[in-house]
């Protein structure tokens, strides 16, 4: 009964949000093929003409894009904007706040919990408030596989969160006592 409750909450989240996402193309958002929003998002809806997503890009939860800024308004009369593009192949992490005359990727990830302020170069990695390069994607990349390569376990599908057991439980908790672990 829970099981069944939980799919229909999140069919009911799934339709809300691609509700939200189609009233913001209407509007001028443009949005690339097999983009993943995860979770809830803020597009700045007032401005959304002025964000682009490429395809294949991953929004995680809580990430912000906001294409203006009224900081100025009292003090000068007018609010200042510009565009947001997130170029293909990026994947913006959790709780990351995108600032206006961004451009992130392509192939590009910011790391969670950052605040952009400034364009990302293509095949970076960026992470920090505010977010700033702290490699290419290709050592991060050999640095993950390397870990992997050196006998870290990838768990399956197997162990996804809606049907973990208590011994699949504990297998990730132990397998992350010393380092990261890995999930497909």
């Amino acid at each position: 009964m829970v099981l069944l409750i939980n799919k229909l909450y999140y069919a009911f989240l799934t339709l809300k949000k691609r509700r939200y996402i189609k009233l913001l193309i209407n509007r001028g958002l443009n949005v690339g093929k097999n983009v993943w929003f995860v979770d809830t998002f803020f597009l700045d809806p007032s401005h959304c003409y002025l964000i682009s997503i490429g395809d294949n890009s991953t929004i995680c939860p809580n990430v912000r894009m906001i294409a203006h800024d009224a900081s100025t308004k009292k003090l000068l009369g007018y609010t200042k904007f510009g565009k947001i593009d997130i170029r293909e192949n990026s994947f913006i992490g959790d709780s990351t706040v995108i600032l206006p005359n961004v451009t992130i990727g392509p192939n590009s990830i910011v790391g969670a919990g950052s605040v952009v302020t400034k364009s990302v170069p293509a095949n970076t990695v960026a992470a920090g408030n505010p977010a700033k390069p702290i490699c290419s994607l290709e050592e991060y990349l050999l640095k993950i596989k390397g870990k992997v390569a050196s006998g870290k376990k990838i768990f399956s599908k197997d162990y996804g969160i809606d049907i973990l057991n208590t011994k699949q439980r504990q297998e990730l908790i132990d397998d992350v006592k010393d380092s990261m672990g890995f999930i497909i």
